[in-house]
């Protein structure tokens, strides 16, 4: 496993967050050794579907994509479905393809990156139902259980946590992907 002491990662989510899906990836960076940092789109604690409540370290709109190594996307419908209506967070989202750097998402978290416009020609996968919504945006979507391009990671459900919270330390270790634009 990578070393990753001085990595700074932030989180992305808001209400309704699948639970595991923040939870565990967290675990799996901050056992690596980095700093997790939770982005939200306002300052109040959020709280996932299952009851995990999660404070809130900074809001979308004063988060700065330069003070971090990588950007982690939970699922979870309604927090996904929030997110990519706040224009912040979608920003926010943006920026990390804009300066390279590794991004996991998860389950319907690829919402966001279609309407940050940052899937088109990438090789995706997500819960199945997105399916439609990623080719429509260009990506081409596989059902495995993780995939990586180019510093992108992305996992379909709570059953792939082991295999994505690996990627996503690996790429996160690798540091900058040339291939991560927008």
């Amino acid at each position: 496993m990578a070393n990753l002491s001085g990595k700074q990662v932030a989180f992305l989510a808001t209400n309704g967050y699948e639970d595991s899906e923040l939870s565990s990836p967290w675990s799996a960076v901050t056992g690596a050794g980095a700093t997790a940092t939770m982005v939200a789109p306002d300052g109040e604690d959020i709280t996932g579907k299952n009851g995990h409540v999660q404070s809130v370290d900074v809001t979308a709109d004063r988060a700065s994509v330069g003070d971090f190594d990588a950007l982690v996307l939970p699922g979870g419908v309604v927090n996904a479905d929030h997110l990519r209506m706040d224009h912040a967070s979608v920003e926010f989202a943006r920026g990390f393809f804009s300066q390279h750097k590794p991004v996991g998402v998860i389950c319907h978290g690829a919402w966001i990156l279609i309407e940050a416009d940052v899937v088109d020609g990438r090789t995706m996968t997500s819960y199945p139902s997105l399916r439609t919504d990623l080719s429509n945006a260009g990506a081409e979507w596989v059902d495995e259980e993780v995939v990586v391009d180019q510093g992108l990671v992305s996992s379909r459900t709570p059953d792939d946590l082991p295999a994505f919270n690996a990627k996503v330390i690996e790429e996160i270790g690798e540091g900058a992907h040339s291939g991560q634009t927008t």
